[in-house]
């Protein structure tokens, strides 16, 4: 009997870790993620694109795990603020990387304006590597706007404040399996999935 092949996530987020999870599923390969090993070095994500964390973080732990990688980044993106927070998005408030406060602080630089000048997108850069070498990078993304109070107790980091027109609700007002199927990251792993397919 073959082994199946393994995948690591390179997350500690345990929100998102659960999301992946969810979003590759039906893929036939064992899902590992970093808690799953003794000790992996972090990696800073200090570049200043997704993209480039994205990559940073697969190659990187590529590299010590010996396996294939999955790693991804992500954000929100807001016109208004000149794509703030971007790359930040996690520390938009400081290091504590807590999600109440870096919605208090973009409600507070967006105050006064009105719904129809808040437009935003959620952006994920994923990145897939082997053993230290780069394999591919996708992307995806969804439009909306921010919401002027929150909204839903489901979902995590911006979900409470991004609104999406389509389904007239807050991500975080929308099941899991339903965001699942609309949402940046989705887009970016569906991608994924295809070239993880093709590794395997």
């Amino acid at each position: 009997m073959t082994q199946r092949r393994e995948l690591v996530v390179a997350t500690t987020n345990k929100k998102k870790k659960k999301e992946i999870i969810t979003l590759l599923k039906d893929l036939d390969i064992k899902i590992l993620t970093l808690s799953d090993f003794k000790y992996v070095p972090k990696v800073r994500e200090d570049k200043k694109t997704f993209r480039e964390n994205a990559v940073k973080k697969a190659v990187s732990t590529s590299r010590f795990v010996k396996k294939l990688v999955l790693a991804e980044d992500s954000g929100l993106e807001v016109n208004a603020l000149n794509g703030a927070p971007g790359v930040r998005s996690a520390r938009f408030a400081g290091p504590a990387k807590k999600d109440n406060a870096n919605i208090a602080q973009l409600l507070k630089l967006l105050k006064g304006l009105p719904l129809s000048k808040r437009q935003a997108r959620f952006v994920c850069f994923a990145a897939i590597a082997d053993s230290g070498r780069l394999i591919k990078v996708v992307n995806g993304s969804v439009s909306g706007l921010i919401s002027l109070e929150p909204r839903g107790k489901s979902g995590f980091g911006y979900d409470p404040v991004f609104y999406y027109p389509p389904l007239k609700k807050n991500f975080a007002q929308l099941a899991p399996s339903l965001k699942n199927r609309v949402s940046h990251r989705y887009k970016a792993l569906a991608k994924a999935k295809k070239i993880l397919q093709e590794a395997l």
